[in-house]
């Protein structure tokens, strides 16, 4: 397929890659000096503009950093879905408010624009492996169009439901994730209190039913660098989630109550990002406050 591609960063990147080796014709957005370097060196076809990168694309795609980030290279006059012709396709990755991705669906159906509200879980080592999972919410109808372009980078393709139901698997499976990671954070302490070390009880645990893909990061990671190393991405979903939560009025029950539990705010969420604490702390979350289901 002919495909414009919105934000080739660390995530998207690797799809870039896996998109043309499957044969597909990719015009890759570059604004950024990085990402221009990054793409010259590659020999990937460029743009400078959103307009030039969509215009006569098939596909387009759409991974770039936050919701605010969506809006703006998406909606309006100057985004994507207003420069896209008629009958394209719009496939958004970025883990966002799926009422925004309720709001591009709507800008597209204006337009005559089918968009597909994709969230992604994985690494950037999944990616280039073709493992990405891909929660996929819309028409059904249009999914099946593109899945053989999705499947180059990711396996599952599932379809989730209705626009905005990819967000919110997505949220809902980060919302788990950072609890997990939580609670295999205090695993430790337990086992350091009966006198097993961090090393030991996390490979031992590793063979046992208490295993988990967050126990592995963990493992991986190590509990002195799990904030360092995950936090920045982490805060900025949990306030996404508290937001959902709050203005739904949905209860986040246990999960929410070990999100706010001081060891998950202290190790998990603050250590080593103190750029973005004023990220969750403009949303903060009152165990039992919260109401009906998301």
């Amino acid at each position: 397929m002919k495909i414009g591609f919105i934000g080739a960063g660390r995530m998207g990147g690797p799809i870039v890659e896996r998109l043309i080796a499957a044969g597909n014709d990719v015009t890759v957005l570059t604004r950024g000096s990085e990402t221009r370097s990054t793409a010259k060196a590659k020999g990937w076809n460029t743009s400078d503009t959103i307009e030039q990168t969509v215009q006569s694309a098939e596909l387009v795609i759409s991974i770039v950093l936050n919701d605010e980030q969506v809006q703006a290279a998406l909606l309006g006059s100057g985004g994507a879905v207003a420069a896209m012709a008629p009958g394209a396709i719009l496939v958004q990755h970025t883990t966002c408010d799926p009422d925004t991705a309720v709001m591009v669906a709507d800008a597209g159906a204006e337009r005559g624009v089918h968009v597909l509200d994709a969230a992604v879980s994985g690494s950037p080592q999944d990616t280039a492996a073709g493992r990405l999972t891909l929660w996929v919410g819309g028409d059904e109808y249009v999914l099946d169009s593109v899945r053989p372009v999705l499947e180059s980078y990711g396996s599952p393709v599932m379809h989730v439901g209705p626009i905005g139901h990819g967000q919110r698997v997505k949220l809902v499976n980060n919302a788990l994730f950072v609890a997990q990671i939580g609670l295999a954070v205090d695993a430790v302490r337990l086992a350091a209190a009966v006198g097993i070390g961090e090393a030991e009880i996390l490979a031992a645990i590793q063979h046992g039913s208490g295993d988990s893909r967050a126990l592995s990061s963990l493992a991986w990671i190590g509990v002195d660098a799990v904030g360092i190393r995950l936090a920045e991405l982490m805060l900025k979903d949990v306030a996404v989630i508290r937001q959902i939560a709050d203005r739904t009025g949905a209860d986040l029950g246990l999960i929410g109550e070990v999100l706010s539990s001081e060891l998950v705010e202290r190790e998990v969420l603050y250590s080593g990002a103190p750029p973005n604490r004023e990220l969750i702390e403009q949303t903060p979350l009152t165990p039992g406050s919260m109401k009906p289901s998301m």
